[in-house]
């Protein structure tokens, strides 16, 4: 009996890329089960399709991968995830493993590192692609003292709708929270981060990968 084909879930905020992907991995007999714009429907797929594997952008709207990633290791435990990015940089590399991803896949090399990587996370195992370096990482994760790891899961995404433009309203319509609630977390993340204005915010979310510039 032959095995069953692995289930892939997509999520990128650009459809021609992700169309792409869907060509190349259906091409390999992997089962592309559900393609999402934005962090927060991949969660919804995720949690009804239960994927065998996520690939995820890090900059996607209203919930950016590594929220995403965390989330779906919530609603879908056994999910493996990667992320499918534009940045190199090895800071980004040690979110993407602090949020439960296990793979991580520079987007110059999809076509030739994905396939792998999916293979690779199915069994257990962590991947990086070529080119980042794991000498770095290892110092990165020894010395780095990270303030954003003191941030919870809610806290990050109010983060991200702020640096996004969003309105106090805006933001508690869009987690379902009450104004009051919304202004409470954004007053601990800007005495967490020690920011104490948008305009400071956003350039926090940027460098940490939270909105792309």
């Amino acid at each position: 009996m032959n095995e069953r084909a692995l289930r892939i879930l997509l999520a990128d905020d650009h459809k021609m890329f992700t169309q792409s992907l869907r060509t190349i991995l259906e091409r390999e007999s992997f089962e592309v089960v559900g393609e999402a714009a934005d962090g927060r429907e991949a969660v919804t797929i995720a949690a009804s399709h239960r994927p065998d594997v996520a690939i995820l952008d890090v900059a996607m709207p209203v919930l950016n991968g590594l929220s995403a990633a965390r989330e779906i290791g919530k609603v879908s435990p056994h999910t493996k995830l990667i992320m499918l990015t534009s940045f190199p940089d090895e800071k980004y590399v040690l979110d993407a493993l602090h949020a439960g991803v296990t793979g991580y896949v520079l987007k110059t090399r999809a076509s030739s590192d994905l396939v792998q990587a999916i293979q690779e996370v199915s069994r257990g195992t962590i991947y990086l692609s070529e080119g980042l370096s794991r000498d770095g990482l290892r110092s990165y994760l020894a010395n780095d003292a990270k303030t954003a790891g003191s941030l919870s899961g809610r806290e990050r995404e109010v983060l991200q709708l702020i640096a996004e433009g969003n309105s106090t309203k805006e933001i508690a319509a869009s987690l379902s929270l009450s104004v009051k609630t919304v202004e409470t977390h954004r007053s601990r993340l800007m005495a967490k981060l020690d920011i104490h204005e948008t305009a400071g915010l956003v350039r926090y979310a940027i460098r940490k990968g939270f909105i792309q510039p």
